[in-house]
């Protein structure tokens, strides 16, 4: 690539996904803004995808074709060592399963550009499957709350963001779907999120929503493909998703020592109830009992509020609710 400023690296790591992989690359070249590098990642795929990246070793846009020869077995060390690469101001982890409509990064660049104390920005997506096809899922899940803005875009405080959106789930469920600033990642490259194999990128935004501001645009630009097996799937068979998951809340709850405790109580309680109904062996269930009761220091009784919450909700207009309480 031709040695000259850029203002978005866009990372596009993969593995095992050479079916999908040169739609994502022609997405991002279809862009209808062009001041970017590709940094194309390719973590020992066993299929045809390193043929696929080398057909565009030469392009324009592209910076760096770099191809391991041995499984990290992590995708947020992919995300790192591509982040370390990265010359531009924003950063763009364009998934290789992934897509996007060519407008995506015009306008995520101009709502940063426009809110500069901003430490990311995320827009929504429609979900497809393995063939492409649309599929009747829709994880943004816009209230009218959200879709009241005239410009369909709101700029949220960071600690505002984490407390009412982020601590519930991870709303920025796809990392397709975010550009973020990369003087925000400095602050946060020692994360223990990067050695974590299941929710790592929900702690990652977490740790760059403390960084600054958050927008979120309320248009869906990306294409969030749903796998009929995935990485979560995987991760409940053992139960590691859900003890990471724990940890997360147990940190993000130190961070937030001010917050209600009925909050706590119903995400605690709602825990319980995950582990409760998992179809995982007796020894696990009981050792993640044990690891919800030393990293929340929750009990059955969390269950039972949660549970009374859920089902009076309806009935009790200002009851605390996750959808009630998001930005």
């Amino acid at each position: 690539m031709e040695n000259r400023q850029v203002e978005v690296s866009v990372i596009i790591p993969n593995y095992n996904y050479a079916r999908f992989l040169r739609q994502r690359i022609e997405s991002v070249l279809s862009q209808t803004y062009t001041n970017f590098e590709i940094i194309l990642l390719d973590d020992a795929s066993t299929d045809d995808s390193v043929s696929i990246l080398n057909d565009y070793r030469d392009n324009k846009h592209v910076s760096h074709v770099e191809i391991n020869t041995k499984n990290t077995g992590s995708p947020f060390m992919q995300w790192k060592k591509g982040i370390r690469m990265a010359r531009g101001k924003y950063i763009w982890i364009a998934e290789s399963d992934d897509a996007a409509e060519p407008i995506f990064l015009e306008k995520a660049v101009a709502a940063l550009n426009q809110y500069p104390e901003a430490s990311f920005c995320f827009i929504g997506a429609h979900c497809i499957n393995e063939f492409g096809k649309p599929i009747c899922k829709d994880f943004d899940k816009w209230t009218s709350k959200q879709l009241r803005h005239s410009s369909r875009m709101a700029v949220f405080e960071g600690t505002d963001y984490i407390e009412h959106n982020l601590y519930w789930r991870n709303y920025i469920y796809n990392a397709s779907g975010a550009v973020f600033q990369k003087s925000c990642f400095e602050q946060i490259k020692g994360s223990p999120c990067f050695t974590m194999r299941y929710c790592g990128d929900w702690l990652f935004w977490i740790e760059m929503a403390r960084q600054g501001m958050v927008i979120e645009i309320y248009d869906k630009l990306n294409f969030f493909r749903i796998h009929s097996s995935s990485t979560i799937a995987n991760a409940n068979v053992l139960g590691q998703g859900v003890k990471e998951a724990m940890q997360i809340v147990s940190e993000t709850e130190k961070q937030l020592p001010l917050m209600p405790k009925c909050k706590k109580r119903i995400i605690h309680g709602s825990f319980y109830k995950e582990i409760k109904r998992m179809r995982v062996s007796a020894n696990i269930r009981e050792e993640l009992l044990v690891s919800y009761r030393e990293l929340l220091q929750g009990s059955q009784l969390d269950y039972y509020i949660e549970r009374f919450y859920k089902l009076m909700a309806p009935c009790l207009p200002g009851l605390l609710t996750r959808i009630r309480d998001r930005l």
